[in-house]
């Protein structure tokens, strides 16, 4: 059933989209002093070796942060993600790159408090290892899904929850949505993060219908594809929906989504989406 591990996939497009939008929406909650409480569903190994045989395999960070690594005319909302990268890296040479966590705790402050879980028996030791000095950061063997309901709301009052399951199971699109429906009645001043791949567009189009069908409101859509939809076997596109994003983002992503687009899918073949799938 875990059969998806994400060192095949690491620095990819879909990576890159992911962690930009990540990366604004924690820095949104610091401009507040106080704390906030941030959950990682599925947390992945922490780390990743772009060297190591299973990223070489496949080769798709080429296609993803590779582009934007030497780039001199990078957006700041862009150039801040990119010197995240480089602070794990020596030399500026483009060996490792961060999973969701490790981005995420660069940013932290003492005040802030994170959950990550991991099922993958051979993902979660390396996530503990990864944090095992970490005060504030906890690491967990579990489901991601039940911790919307089990640590909702936080004592913080404030805080994102990152939700990214690989998708290998049909299931997981309808359990996005009633994980997000669980955590939003306990904690509906919570910022909502929903990573999806575009693998097959149907499974996208219901897993929306399911969300606007949840009532909630204040749910953006931002979409980044290197390729037109097609039938073949392959990721697209992907995408972020986020509940309650701060009032800054979709200006953010206004900005630099058609630089993106330009740059990841050199060969003109991108487009972006940024709407709202509920307003205010």
């Amino acid at each position: 059933m875990l059969s998806y591990r994400h060192s095949f996939h690491a620095g990819n497009h879909a990576d890159v989209l992911k962690h930009i939008v990540l990366v604004l929406i924690i820095e949104s909650l610091k401009l507040k002093e106080k704390g906030f409480y941030y959950l990682d569903t599925h947390a992945g190994a922490g780390r990743y070796r772009l060297q190591s045989n299973e990223a070489e395999k496949t080769g798709e960070y080429r296609e993803g942060i590779a582009l934007l690594w030497d780039k001199e005319d990078l957006p700041i909302e862009i150039k801040h993600y990119i010197d995240l990268i480089k602070a794990l890296n020596h030399r500026n040479e483009l060996r490792d790159y961060p999973g969701s966590p490790l981005i995420a705790a660069q940013l932290l402050r003492p005040q802030d408090h994170a959950l990550l879980t991991e099922l993958h028996p051979t993902d979660y030791p390396l996530l503990r290892e990864v944090f095992r000095k970490s005060s504030h950061i906890t690491t967990k063997c579990d489901d991601g899904f039940h911790q919307l309901k089990a640590t909702l709301p936080p004592k913080e009052r404030r805080g994102l929850i990152l939700i990214d399951p690989p998708y290998e199971l049909k299931e997981d699109y309808t359990q996005v949505i009633k994980a997000i429906e669980e955590g939003y009645k306990r904690f509906a001043t919570g910022i909502y993060a929903i990573w999806y791949p575009v693998v097959l567009r149907q499974q996208i189009k219901h897993m929306i219908k399911g969300l606007e069908a949840t009532g909630i409101r204040k749910i953006l859509q931002i979409e980044l594809a290197v390729r037109p939809d097609n039938a073949q076997r392959g990721m697209t596109a992907s995408g972020m929906i986020v509940i309650n994003p701060p009032w800054t983002l979709e200006k953010q992503m206004e900005k630099i989504l058609p630089y993106l687009t330009k740059i990841l899918a050199p060969q003109g073949t991108g487009s972006y989406t940024l709407h709202w799938i509920t307003p205010e």
